[in-house]
């Protein structure tokens, strides 16, 4: 019974299809209003990271200045690190211009092992006088102490999953004042902190968190407030700013939900249940940076520090933290934090309030009824019209929200949930004329069945058997890196031998040959039903060739009845670099001709017994590089086996010797025609008594011919 003739189908599909598209959008309205449980959260994420993409941010305002150790920096002052009196350098320079706050986007943990009086380690020999006067004078620690103590800084700390030695799980506390309740339970929680050397540490005005969380490797998110231990500690960009206000606490406003808002003094941030906001990102603008090296030559006009959240950081390459963003694949830290100040000055936070996501289930619940309603009462055309008017009704509706609120409004889902709807609907259509094609079908099928019976049913099967394999000349159309040749001859209509050839993708060829312990029909449909499976097998996984080898082993062995076994050979070719990994399960081994005058090699290794011969054994794969030119030949026993009129053998010997003559110069179609050939002469007219298959490849380079 074709699949539109089953009664659900008729009670699904009746009533023009309209059960159906009321099943079908419930479901789709679970599917929208929880996509993680579902797996669909990275199709919301995609349609979030597109709205940046397509309209980035614009910079309003530029509280944030970004002095840079940055390549110019090293080339000039040396290697990182610096020793930390270059660092007080740096920073009294700064301080010199009256910014409104310094943050320092670099963690210290350990003493500088460049301070005077660590000297004498790294430099063996020095006089006693020389080390006494050396000890006297201040460590590098000290000098960067005094420095950072004179001015409003803020130093970063580096939250971890995992406490270990030299880190904190007590951390010094910025006062907070909590309004409503307990926010601890629901921001991000670190089991510790790295914090920079303790005589550093203990005379800033300030310290904040560094980390940033990615979804799927990239930062959308930036939390405002986390948990370490039983304490809370601000963000790095938020603690810039409390300390720039002079104000002596944050505020964190929490409610049931989790926690509403951030402030410093009167300003307050909304933020997400969670502690963390959503960062509107702007592209990288070398406007930011200014490089520490112009700093410490003195050529910086001062006005472009004045008053100024200036956070000093690494943006060297190979140094600096740098995280994909929805705008650019890679972006320094230093820089998220400074676009997150200037997301609080400009009020420019993105948001995705709750009742958002009740509108975008409101806005498929909507356009689902109405295509329930108009589909099978209009025509194809303007069914597909209604549909891409309520596509781009909902996509405009969230570029809107998204230009001119900062609203994340998901369009994404709700357009591929009524695409699926519409899909459905016209299935529906589909189904009633297949129900009236089906009847016609049977009608056609009887007179075929007569008709095949009468010229020959095993002449049919033969045609859909040879029908089955793939060909050469149409398998990979214009890659001129690989050529193939395939042939099979059954010895009776139908036959027991197989061979398969298919991308795994752009550059790696899977092919296989085998033959079936059976000739005839039996054979013929246990060859259909390895051939099938194998090619599932590997297409599932993709895995390495023992692998699959094991797999389609367990797979065509699961319902073997008859006990039947097939000898198989398959092989993984990567067509970018000639690797050949090859797994033989008890076939004749394959041959390659290498390009030039090397001698004829017989791959003897990577076997094993016959699928199906051995339950659940341990296939293990070789390898082999080719070089351009070189060719891969394969055959069945129908090859070797072949009888002539005085019941000889072909025979290996004949075989080698016909490979060796054919030459390294003839093309596959020739080397495969060749031994086709040679084996019909040598029968002369005696009866074929085996399946006979070939496949001849070459791999002609990673650039073809």
């Amino acid at each position: 019974m074709h699949w539109s003739e089953r009664r659900w189908v008729r009670v699904l599909c009746g009533s023009r299809g309209q059960p159906l598209g009321a099943a079908l959008l419930m479901l789709l309205l679970a599917l929208e209003l929880a996509p993680e449980v579902f797996g669909l959260g990275p199709v919301r994420l995609a349609a979030f990271d597109a709205y940046q993409r397509w309209a980035p941010r614009t910079r309003h305002s530029a509280p944030a200045v970004i002095v840079a150790i940055d390549d110019e920096s090293l080339r000039l002052h040396g290697q990182w690190p610096w020793p930390r009196t270059w660092l007080a350098e740096l920073v009294a320079r700064i301080a010199k211009a009256g910014p409104a706050a310094i943050g320092i986007d670099i963690v210290m943990p350990e003493a500088d092992r460049l301070s005077p009086g660590r000297l004498p380690e790294f430099v063996p020999g020095m006089g006693d006088d020389l080390i006494q006067r050396l000890a006297r004078l201040p460590s590098n620690d000290a000098v960067l102490a005094r420095t950072l103590q004179a001015s409003p800084i803020v130093l970063g700390v580096a939250g971890l999953e995992v406490e270990a030695p030299g880190t904190r799980r007590n951390v010094r506390r910025v006062p907070f004042r909590i309004i409503g309740g307990d926010p601890k339970a629901r921001v991000r929680r670190f089991e510790a902190t790295l914090h920079s050397a303790e005589e550093i540490d203990r005379v800033v005005k300030g310290h904040g968190l560094l980390s940033v969380d990615t979804e799927r490797g990239v930062v959308r998110r930036v939390p405002l407030v986390a948990a370490v231990g039983d304490a809370l500690v601000p963000a790095f960009g938020i603690e810039i700013l409390r300390v720039a206000a002079g104000e002596p606490l944050l505020t964190v406003r929490a409610g049931a939900r989790g926690v509403e808002a951030v402030g410093v003094g009167d300003l307050f941030v909304p933020t997400e249940p969670d502690g963390s906001v959503r960062v509107h990102f702007a592209r990288p603008d070398p406007a930011r940076f200014i490089s520490a090296a112009e700093v410490l030559t003195g050529n910086v006009d001062a006005q472009l520090l004045e008053r100024k959240l200036v956070l000093i950081g690494v943006t060297a390459l190979g140094l600096s933290d740098y995280q994909a963003t929805p705008v650019a694949d890679r972006m320094s830290g230093v820089e998220i934090h400074a676009q997150l100040l200037e997301n609080i000055f400009d009020a420019d936070l993105l948001a995705r309030p709750r009742v958002v996501a009740w509108a975008e289930a409101g806005a498929l619940f909507a356009g689902g009824l109405l295509l329930i309603w108009l589909i099978p009462r209009s025509s194809p055309l303007a069914s597909v019209a209604i549909y891409f008017l309520m596509v781009g009704a909902v996509v405009t509706a969230g570029v809107l929200l998204y230009l001119k609120g900062g609203v994340l409004f998901d369009a994404a889902s709700p357009s591929l949930a009524l695409g699926a709807l519409f899909t459905a609907m016209l299935v529906v259509t589909l189904a009633e004329t297949e129900n009236h094609r089906q009847s016609l079908r049977r009608q056609v099928e009887h007179q075929r069945e007569q008709a095949a019976r009468l010229a020959g049913e095993l002449e049919a099967a033969r045609r859909i058997q040879m029908g089955s394999l793939p060909h050469p000349t149409t398998a990979f159309p214009g890659d001129t890196r690989l050529d193939l040749y395939a042939f099979l001859e059954p010895a009776r209509e139908v036959g027991g031998d197989l061979y398969d050839f298919f991308a795994l993708d752009h550059d790696r060829l899977f092919f296989l040959i085998g033959d079936v312990s059976g000739k005839g029909l039996p054979g013929s449909l246990f060859m259909a039903v390895s051939k099938a499976l194998y090619k599932s097998a590997a297409l599932r996984g993709s895995g390495p060739v023992d692998t699959v080898m094991r797999e389609a082993d367990v797979e065509i062995s699961r319902d073997n009845a008859e006990g039947l076994f097939v000898t198989m050979l398959a092989g993984i070719l990567d067509a970018r670099t000639g690797v050949l990994a090859y797994c033989n399960a008890g076939h004749e081994p394959p041959y390659v001709l290498p390009n030039g005058d090397h001698p004829l090699v017989r791959l003897m290794d990577g076997g094993g017994p016959p699928l199906c011969a051995v339950d659940r054994f341990p296939y293990v794969a070789s390898t082999r590089r080719l070089m351009p030119g070189d060719t891969i030949c394969l055959v069945t026993d129908g090859v070797l086996e072949a009888m002539s009129p005085k019941a000889e053998a072909y025979g290996r010997n004949r075989f080698e010797a016909l490979l060796e003559k054919v030459g390294r110069a003839a093309s596959v179609a020739e080397v495969g025609e060749a031994i086709r050939l040679e084996v019909r002469r040598f029968a002369d007219g005696v009866e074929q008594s085996d399946d006979m298959a070939i496949l001849v490849l070459r791999w002609n380079g990673p650039t073809g011919r």
